[in-house]
């Protein structure tokens, strides 16, 4: 089989180049240039090469800032200007990984392979076996039609697995003993740093109660997430005070009590189905680090109705919807 592989340096691309060159497929190596951070790509690209000679397959270095600045980076900045809360991996997958990167691999007329840890079974998106490193979250935002022609090779492998194979193969070993990032990979340190080269991000604004009422200033609405509690002051505040609101226009945060950020409802936007429904009984997951929580998905009116109240929901996030296993669909939090 013709296979394309995203190879971004790391050991589980580099241990799936290797599996896939064992088991006869053809195997064509691509790495994605995505942004110019400062000294991140050279190591990466430096073991896609050796890697790549190694088990004899073709690789090319695929320039794709222009499309990722369009449809990650720039939306990135633009949701946190509205004071939201953006999730760029979700459009990454999308319109990158399974997008521009999809595309490349259909005119070789080849596959799309990753080292995503997810599972596609019936052309649905299914939990990895490893639910510790599971990515299903952050690819429900992608285009069902995609995954006919996608593979995700360690679905059904444990990563620790993975690591002791390569640990024991000399052309892994040391890519394996490599931290591994698990952060945004445009964002060094922090988002505001990000941010603070294109926006004014340090712009000192009110601290405003739900009454309305003026209690203290903050350093700049785009420093603030929903459910934050520090950074800001809150005048004679006895108890803890968090987030519970920013509006942008104004350069305003709303705080309260922690009994404010509960919610049992919410809207959605962009609503991304992997099966037909109407109302459906499953469970949703507000952001990656969270536990489910079981809710009706209503597919008219995009609302989502909690069976026990969330903690800190947060406008621009992907909320994700489940049902033994299955992605059944997505929708970014209004």
């Amino acid at each position: 089989m013709k296979i394309v592989l995203a190879m971004s340096g790391g050991v589980d691309s580099s241990y799936t180049a290797l599996k896939l060159k064992e088991q006869g497929h053809e195997v064509y190596g691509i790495y994605m240039k995505l942004h110019n951070k400062a000294n991140y790509h050279e190591k990466n690209i430096e073991n896609v090469r050796k890697v790549s000679e190694f088990l004899g397959i073709d690789y090319e270095v695929l320039n794709l800032e222009e499309r990722f600045n369009e449809f990650v980076f720039t939306p990135f900045l633009n949701i946190y200007k509205d004071g939201k809360t953006p999730n760029p991996c979700a459009l990454c997958n999308r319109f990158i990984k399974l997008g521009a990167l999809l595309d490349l691999a259909k005119s070789k007329n080849a596959i799309l392979a990753t080292g995503h840890y997810a599972q596609i079974v019936n052309n649905m998106l299914k939990k990895a076996v490893d639910l510790s490193k599971d990515q299903t979250y952050f690819l429900a935002n992608v285009d069902k039609d995609s995954l006919k022609d996608v593979m995700f090779f360690l679905g059904d492998k444990f990563k620790k697995d993975i690591k002791e194979n390569a640990l024991k193969i000399p052309i892994l070993k040391s890519i394996s003993e490599q931290k591994e990032s698990s952060e945004i990979c445009f964002v060094s340190n922090t988002y505001t740093d990000v941010l603070r080269e294109h926006i004014n991000v340090d712009n000192k604004g009110l601290v405003k109660n739900t009454k309305g009422e003026i209690v203290g200033e903050h350093d700049g609405y785009m420093h603030y997430t929903i459910g934050k509690r520090r950074g800001f002051s809150v005048k004679g505040a006895l108890t803890p005070h968090y987030v519970i609101k920013i509006n942008p226009n104004e350069n305003e945060i709303i705080v309260g009590s922690k009994d404010e950020l509960y919610v049992n409802e919410f809207e959605l936007a962009n609503l991304n189905s992997f099966c037909d429904f109407d109302n459906i009984k499953c469970k949703v997951k507000i952001r990656y680090n969270t536990t489910e929580v079981s809710c009706t998905l209503n597919a008219f009116n995009k609302k989502v109705i909690l069976d026990e109240s969330v903690f800190a929901l947060a406008s621009g996030q992907l909320a994700v919807f489940y049902k033994d296993d299955f992605v059944v669909a997505s929708g970014f939090i209004k």
